[in-house]
């Protein structure tokens, strides 16, 4: 089954509808899919959902699809960068599902391997457990019962993700921070694209250093990125 394709717009062919849910990787702007947002923005798709750690920043990400309006919903656990998203939110144009980032990342993986839901003691008693199912079980000291919520995996329409290197068959292997959040975002998605810096044949990646399995993996893009750094912090010149 051939699974790289020439570009973005190319890969994400046939596969973009208004409303859908779609898991976008990274973190902060560390491995987001740049190419295939730049993508989404230039087919016009609307009234998306967004489950990503991050929104972005104003003119990268996320954000440029906030800028375009083309974002309903972000399920997300940070957002602080991005000044047109503090906008929209406080205006009520842009709806918020606030995630810790723990279960975004297990929301997210539980997805991907089927698990409709599970049972998390993080965000008890905050508004984060506001409206769902609590639970006790033996967990405490000596046995004792403790409070847990039930939190739903996602399930999302499409997956992007951005991965450092990749073989053709869509193995995927990503560098340090990218690693965080681009796997489970890849696993939730009832089709995954994935952009990445470069392509090679089957057999040639150490099979011991994959980090997403290719069967998860749909549709391939190489291509440049950017790679911009959102917080830099630098010493005076000696």
């Amino acid at each position: 089954m051939k699974k790289v394709y020439g570009s973005a717009a190319e890969a994400l062919d046939g596969l973009l509808s208004d409303g859908m849910l779609i898991a976008a990787g990274g973190f902060g702007l560390c491995g987001i899919p740049e190419l295939l947002l730049e993508a989404i923005k230039d087919a016009g798709t609307k009234d998306l959902t967004f489950a990503s750690n991050n929104a972005g920043v104003d003119d990268f990400g996320i954000g440029i699809l906030l800028q375009t309006r083309q974002v309903k919903k972000m399920i997300s656990s940070y957002v602080g960068e991005n000044a047109e998203f503090m906008r929209q939110y406080l205006s009520g144009e842009l709806e918020l599902e606030f995630n810790p980032q723990g279960t975004l990342a297990e929301r997210m993986r539980a997805g991907g391997c089927g698990i409709p839901g599970f049972y998390t003691k993080t965000g008890v008693g905050t508004v984060i457990a506001d409206g769902k199912e609590h639970k006790t079980f033996p967990t405490g000291p000596d046995g004792t019962d403790e409070t847990y919520i039930l939190e739903p995996g996602i399930f999302a329409d499409l997956s992007i993700v951005k991965a450092w290197k990749a073989d053709t068959t869509g193995n995927l292997v990503f560098r340090k921070t990218a690693r965080n959040f681009n796997p489970p975002a890849a696993m939730c998605g009832k089709v995954c694209v994935a952009e990445v810096e470069e392509i090679v044949q089957s057999g040639e990646l150490d099979a011991d250093g994959i980090h997403l399995p290719g069967i998860y993996v749909h549709r391939l893009i190489q291509g440049d990125h950017e790679k911009r750094i959102e917080q830099r912090t630098t010493r005076p010149a000696a």
